[in-house]
C-alpha cells in the first residue's frame, strides 16, 4: 500500500528446530518449513505474507542455519541470496540480530527494522500490518525500541509477559512504557497478570531503527558490537561467508531479550490482538485447525475419525489412516516416524524423540 517505505526491512529468524512438534518437525526440517495448518503454504511463507504491503521484497531478511539455506531458497524463491544470512552454529536471538543488523546498516543506515520469529501465526493480518505500521512510524526517527505485547487472553504458562507501566502517558493513544519483562510464570502467577491487566503475552516481535539497535549493543554488548564492526567491510563480498563461519560462533550464546530488552531504558509496548499464536505445542496447534463435529482438529485429506473425539492428527497429503475409538491424542506422522501419544502428555514428546 502506500504506506510503504524504503527503509523499513523485516527480519525473519528461522533458525530454530522445533523439537516440541516431533515427528511432524525435525531437525532436518523443522516447523517453520513445513505447512502446518495445511493451508498449502507453510509458516516461513505465511510469515512472509504477512509482511507483504510493509516493505518491498528486497528488504525481506532471513536469518537461518547453514543446514537450512535448501529451504529456505526453495520456500522463498523471490529473495535476493545477499538477504539470506546463513549462521554456522546456533547462538541465540542476540548475535543473530547483530548479524542482520550490521549488514542492513551498510546498505541502509536509516532503517527501521521489524524482528519476527519465523514460525508464529497470526489469524487477523489486516491488523497486523495496521500495528506494524504505526510502531515503524513510532520508532522511526526516535531513540526507541517498541516491542508488541499480545492481550492475554487465557492465564496462559507457556508464554514470557511484558508489564506495561500503570497509567504512563499512552503514546499515540496506544503504546505504552515498559515496566518489566517476566519469565513463563507458573499458573497462579499467570492468573494474578490476567486480573490485574497490565500484563501482555511477549510476542518476541521488535520495532527499532538501526541507530537504536546499534547503540544497545555497543552499550550492552560490547564485544559483540566490535565482532560485527571487524567483519562489516566483508558484508556484501565473497568473504562474508567464510568470515562468519569462522568468527560467529566467537558470539556468546545469549537472547535479546537476556541481554537487551530487560536492560534498556527507552523501551515501549503497544498493546495488540491479532489473533497471535507461537505455535509452540501441539495443543495451541490444536486450537488453530478447523475442528469437526466429534473435536478432531486433522491436517491430511485421506484420515478417517470413527468414534474418536478431540485428537489432534497431522500426516502427510495422500496418507490413508482409519482411527477408532481415540480421545483426545495426538497423532503425528512424518517421514515414516509415526507418534501416538495422550494431549494431556504432550510435554513429554521431546524426551521421547531423544530415545
Amino acid at each position: 500500500g502506500s504506506n510503504m517505505s524504503m527503509d523499513n526491512h523485516i527480519v525473519i529468524m528461522a533458525g530454530g528446530i522445533g523439537s516440541r512438534f516431533w515427528p511432524m518437525s525435525t531437525p532436518e526440517c523443522p516447523k517453520q518449513f513445513m505447512d502446518v495448518l495445511g493451508t498449502g503454504k507453510t509458516l516461513l511463507q505465511l510469515t512472509v505474507e504477512r509482511f507483504a504491503d510493509i516493505c518491498p521484497i528486497g528488504n525481506i531478511w532471513v536469518v537461518t542455519s547453514v543446514r537450512y539455506r535448501e529451504l529456505v531458497k526453495q520456500q522463498l524463491p523471490e529473495i535476493p541470496d545477499s538477504n539470506i544470512l546463513l549462521e554456522p552454529c546456533m547462538r541465540n536471538t542476540a548475535p543473530c540480530i547483530a548479524y542482520v543488523t550490521w549488514k542492513i546498516k551498510k546498505q541502509d543506515p536509516d532503517a527501521c527494522l521489524v524482528v519476527s520469529p519465523s514460525d508464529h501465526i497470526v489469524l487477523d493480518v489486516a491488523e497486523f500490518r495496521r500495528v506494524v505500521d504505526k510502531g515503524l512510524k513510532f520508532v522511526a526517527d526516535k531513540e526507541r525500541i517498541l516491542t508488541l505485547g499480545m492481550m492475554p487472553t487465557r492465564p496462559e504458562t507457556g508464554y514470557g509477559y511484558i508489564q506495561m507501566k500503570a497509567n504512563t502517558t499512552v503514546y499515540q493513544e496506544e503504546i505504552h512504557e515498559v515496566e518489566a519483562f517476566k519469565e513463563k510464570p507458573d499458573l497462579t502467577t499467570a492468573q494474578s497478570y490476567l486480573r490485574s491487566g497490565d500484563y501482555l503475552w511477549n510476542a518476541g516481535i521488535f520495532l527499532w531503527n538501526v541507530h537504536t539497535v546499534e547503540k544497545a549493543f555497543r552499550t550492552y554488548l560490547p564485544e559483540m558490537a566490535a565482532l560485527f564492526d571487524r567483519l562489516e567491510n566483508l558484508f556484501f563480498t565473497i568473504g562474508e561467508q567464510e568470515a562468519i563461519d569462522r568468527y560467529f560462533p566467537e558470539c556468546k550464546s545469549i537472547s535479546i531479550d537476556y541481554a537487551i530488552m530487560e536492560h534498556a531504558r527507552n523501551i515501549y509496548v503497544f498493546p495488540a490482538s491479532f489473533g497471535w499464536s507461537d505455535l509452540g505445542t501441539w495443543g495451541s496447534l490444536y486450537e488453530h485447525v478447523a475442528k469437526d463435529a466429534a473435536q478432531n482438529a486433522v491436517v491430511g485429506n485421506e484420515v478417517k475419525m470413527i468414534e474418536s473425539s478431540g485428537c489432534i492428527v497431522h500426516v502427510p497429503t495422500g496418507r490413508r489412516m482409519v482411527l477408532q475409538g481415540l480421545e483426545n491424542y495426538i497423532i503425528a506422522e512424518e517421514n515414516g516416524v509415526l507418534l501416538i501419544c495422550r494431549k494431556s502428555d504432550e510435554q513429554r514428546i521431546k524426551e521421547f524423540s531423544q530415545q
